[in-house]
């Protein structure tokens, strides 16, 4: 896999939301013309990008800003864990209890609660800016 893609309204504010979560910002730009907006079947568009990568480039998630069209909401921003299409995106992390304390700084809550998987994990989901919901992976050793 190379990137997921997520369209967004507030690009700054869901840039510092994963950068918080340790994701390094990789490049910022501009995708505009006929022959962008053909591979993604739209007729014309403007579109800043921003390319979020992971701490150990394994891994990268695109952020879109539209322009032109304007982007359209597929689902409401509190959509339930069992809505159609992608739901979330896992991160591992080393303490979910700080990683947590400053999401909330960026707007994150808690989408249920933090909870033991067994003796393996410590897991949540989180709603973040723009409805985008994470889940945090925190191993038990």
């Amino acid at each position: 896999m190379d990137n997921v893609s997520i369209i967004v309204d507030d690009l700054e504010a869901v840039i510092a939301f994963f950068m918080e979560l340790g994701m390094e910002l990789e490049g910022k730009a501009l995708i505009e013309g006929a022959w962008a907006a053909s591979v993604v079947g739209l007729d014309d568009q403007r579109v800043d990008v921003a390319m979020m990568r992971t701490p150990d480039g394994h891994g990268r998630i695109e952020l879109a800003k539209y322009h032109m069209p304007e982007a359209i909401s597929g689902v409401p921003e509190d959509a339930p864990a069992n809505t159609l299409g992608i739901r979330r995106i896992m991160f591992a992390v080393d303490d979910i209890d700080d990683v947590i304390a400053r999401l909330r700084a960026h707007g994150a809550a808690l989408v249920g609660e933090v909870v033991r998987y067994q003796d393996t994990y410590r897991l949540c989901y989180l709603r973040g800016p723009e409805g985008i919901v994470i889940a945090l992976a925190e191993e038990l050793t």
